[in-house]
């Protein structure tokens, strides 16, 4: 019994020691607006054979389901650890307009079109290295921060939601990587 409470304890440090994907080191929990998200999952954003970028979301609880973490209004944390060389600004624009196209019904895309534009005008031209932090907070929006740096905030669970799509949508940025996110391999 003594055994066995020494090998619980001794692996204890690796359970709680953050998950890598790619060499990049994601932590199990982040804190948005004073509330703690555990990872839910997290993959790479491949295209074309390249690896673009780490993908984390991090929830208030762990869910494979994602038509349940879409429809519940809650607070979310999305990172994006890029590691590609560099991902030009309007290329990074082309994706976020085709995964609202894809993931949006026509009748909320021009609902939201504004809100998209101020969103892609945050993002710069990204390299190997820069971080991106996408965190929603219920009432309050979307925060921008990329290399640090707050960006802004875009209003509305409406916008979160769409947002929230691009990865975990019928149409998302990759089926593996939306299988990844919602804590499948």
């Amino acid at each position: 019994m003594r055994w066995l409470m020494v090998l619980m304890i001794g692996l204890l440090p690796a359970a709680l020691a953050a998950k890598t994907v790619e060499g990049v080191n994601l932590p199990e929990q982040v804190s948005v607006e004073g509330k703690t998200l555990m990872l839910n999952g997290a993959g790479v954003r491949t295209k074309l054979f390249f690896d673009i970028y780490v993908a984390a979301l991090y929830l208030p609880a762990p869910s494979a389901d994602a038509d349940k973490i879409l429809q519940t209004d809650q607070p979310w944390r999305l990172d994006m650890h890029f590691l590609y060389s560099e991902v030009s600004k309007e290329k990074l624009d082309e994706g976020w307009d085709e995964g609202f196209e894809e993931n949006t019904p026509a009748s909320e895309r021009g609902i939201l079109a504004e809100r998209l534009e101020r969103f892609k005008a945050m993002f710069p031209t990204l390299h190997e290295g820069d971080v991106v932090v996408l965190a929603y907070s219920p009432g309050k929006g979307v925060s921008v921060s990329i290399k640090g740096v707050q960006q802004g905030t875009i209003a509305g669970a409406d916008f979160a939601q769409a947002l929230l799509r691009v990865w975990l949508g019928a149409e998302p940025v990759t089926g593996k990587l939306k299988k990844a996110l919602l804590g499948g391999r």
